[in-house]
């Protein structure tokens, strides 16, 4: 009897996820009714409510499932790419292929908020990681005598950054960038970056060498 109603439980949930997923994608999140999942999904209005606690989180549970493809597209972009500027470049250029593709999807990760005083629950915000986790393997390699909280702030930096440029541009906001110019400008944005940090990383290497053989008899 409880592996029944159990399976009859997961059932629901999956029917009421891909319910939300498919609203979300088509309308946004900004018109999401729990009254149209439902109906969607062919169940009562009252029966999301036996499957999640409230619409928040089934909204959690849709964003899972976007967070989870946006991170195998970074990966499978990043996978053919060796060194580091070319891997950020890739996963930039993937980042962007992706909100492109999964616009309301995408839009949805960081428009959703939950009620006030409702902490975001930490399953979810580990999944989040995705969006940098990726970004601190080459970091690592360009700025080695960094630490580990520092990559995650500079990773942090990094995504802060490309973000807002798609986001902008994406939005066709009057400071963003044309269709035509923006994958190319956000490759540009990152090669620069890559080539300060280089460029910096070296001119310090060079420094502690010239000081180290100062000091030798």
């Amino acid at each position: 009897m409880t592996a029944a109603r159990d399976a009859r439980r997961e059932d629901l949930r999956g029917r009421l996820i891909e319910a939300a997923r498919a609203r979300i994608q088509s309308a946004g999140l900004a018109g999401l009714r729990a009254r149209d999942v439902t109906a969607d999904a062919g169940c009562a209005l009252g029966a999301l409510y036996t499957a999640f606690a409230d619409l928040d989180e089934l909204v959690l549970h849709v964003n899972s499932i976007t967070l989870a493809k946006l991170g195998a597209a970074l990966q499978h972009e990043a996978a053919g790419a060796a060194a580091p500027r070319a891997k950020l470049m890739a996963l930039a250029k993937a980042y962007l292929s992706f909100a492109r593709d999964n616009r309301m999807a995408w839009r949805a990760l960081f428009e959703h908020r939950m009620t006030p005083g409702v902490p975001v629950p930490e399953w979810h915000l580990a999944e989040h990681a995705v969006l940098i986790q990726h970004l601190v393997d080459p970091l690592a390699t360009l700025l080695p005598a960094l630490d580990r909280p520092e990559l995650l702030a500079r990773a942090r930096t990094l995504f802060s950054a490309v973000h807002g440029i798609v986001t902008v541009s994406l939005e066709d906001r009057f400071i963003g960038l044309a269709p035509t110019d923006l994958e190319g400008e956000l490759l540009t944005f990152v090669a620069t970056l890559v080539a300060g940090i280089e460029s910096t990383s070296g001119n310090r290497r060079r420094a502690v060498h010239q000081e180290s053989a100062s000091t030798l008899p």
